[in-house]
């Protein structure tokens, strides 16, 4: 228990993972001058109200506005590489990253239900308590007991699809995502069985 006591307070004071930090020069965006952007491009996958109907993509209504602000710059730089959001970011200036960012923050997310009564229980003890055998602290540490994050640091996970969840995490412990600031989520993901990536996934879905 010291060991594990130990990891959480390194963990804590480390760089943040999925800090969401914008630019030193970034302002507040203006949701409504993202508009057409998000119906002409942003919608198709994740929806003009920021949830996504398939589980591939993640739903960013209601995320963090630095988050996505962030995310959009280190798509554009290859500091997360992506086939599939690299074309539709290029030609994004940094007015429009914080401008979408605001907007998708400003939107509702749509609570969902977890489907496997057996991975929730199991991904609610590891997202509750971690597993201090292995070393991997309790998700909620960091993105909160209800999955609210913590803008800025962190980001919102209630409420998101499970196969897009887990997708990450098996991204973050194959080293193919590695944009996490301090790549605290590297550390903690290969330290995670294949199940209880999918048991936390399931959880998080479920949470609002």
């Amino acid at each position: 228990m010291r060991l594990h006591h130990a990891l959480l307070i390194a963990l804590m004071s480390a760089p943040l993972a999925w800090a969401s930090t914008a630019p030193a020069a970034a302002t507040r965006g203006d949701p409504a001058r993202a508009q057409k952007i998000v119906d002409d491009v942003c919608g198709a996958c994740h929806g003009t109200d920021g949830n996504s109907n398939t589980p591939a993509y993640p739903t960013l209504a209601g995320q963090h506005p630095e988050y996505i602000t962030k995310q959009l710059h280190d798509f554009k730089s290859g500091a997360r590489r992506n086939a599939i959001m690299a074309p539709n970011v290029v030609g994004l200036s940094d007015e429009d990253m914080l401008n979408l960012g605001a907007y998708f923050a400003a939107q509702t997310p749509k609570p969902r239900m977890a489907r496997d009564a057996e991975l929730v229980a199991a991904g609610q003890r590891l997202y509750k308590g971690g597993n201090p055998g292995s070393g991997v602290p309790a998700c909620a540490s960091c993105h909160g007991p209800n999955g609210a994050g913590i803008p800025v640091q962190f980001p919102r996970l209630a409420g998101q699809h499970a196969r897009y969840v887990e997708t990450q995490l098996r991204n973050f412990r194959s080293g193919d995502r590695a944009n996490d600031g301090g790549r605290m989520m590297q550390v903690i993901a290969r330290k995670m069985t294949d199940r209880e990536m999918r048991a936390v996934a399931e959880f998080i879905s479920g949470l609002r």
